[in-house]
């Protein structure tokens, strides 16, 4: 199965039409909250399997109001939106939740900010924020492939423009007398 993890949209959903019609063979789509309802739009206008919880932005203040399981060919995968799990500060305790669990892998947002941690039996992905990252790129999302060997994630940068960017000679030479 290949999914498209997000996280994080506020309402903002042109990067995620934009970057869902770029790629091939999506099987479901992942929203990790900010807002719920973002979700109910993707799964409604795309007509595929959006699997979405609620954020605290949408008034969720428990894990059990703010989480789902989903089961995959890989295992199960813990779903958060993450304020409750306290992923502001570590991610042990998330970590530790998935392990209670069963689950393969957890996955959260709501710092805004791409992380992919593969340590010990669960692996820790937050595909960051398409519309209001944190890290200072132009945003974020995650492609995660699961199959009977396992899972992948992946996490890829939104980019502006496709043309490519100069380097430091071409900055010389733009910039200067011509030597």
């Amino acid at each position: 199965m290949r999914i498209l993890v997000i996280s994080d949209t506020h309402g903002e959903m042109g990067k995620v039409y934009e970057v869902y019609r770029s790629l091939k063979d999506i099987d479901m789509i992942v929203h990790l909250g900010d807002l719920k309802s973002d979700a109910n739009d993707l799964e409604e206008k795309l007509g595929i399997e959006v699997a979405g919880v609620k954020g605290n932005m949408d008034g969720a203040r428990t894990k059990e109001d703010s989480s789902m399981i989903i089961n995959t060919e890989a295992g199960k995968i813990l779903l958060t939106h993450g304020h409750a799990d306290g992923v502001n500060y570590n991610l042990t305790q998330l970590y530790y939740r998935a392990l209670e669990e069963g689950c393969v892998a957890a996955f959260f947002g709501h710092t805004h900010v791409p992380h992919l941690e593969e340590s010990g039996e669960v692996i820790l992905l937050n595909p960051g924020s398409l519309t209001r990252p944190r890290d200072g790129s132009d945003g974020s999302y995650a492609i995660v492939e699961t199959g009977k060997d396992g899972i992948k994630c992946d996490i890829r940068y939104y980019r502006k423009s496709t043309k490519p960017r100069g380097g430091y000679i071409k900055g010389l030479i733009n910039y200067s007398d011509r030597f």
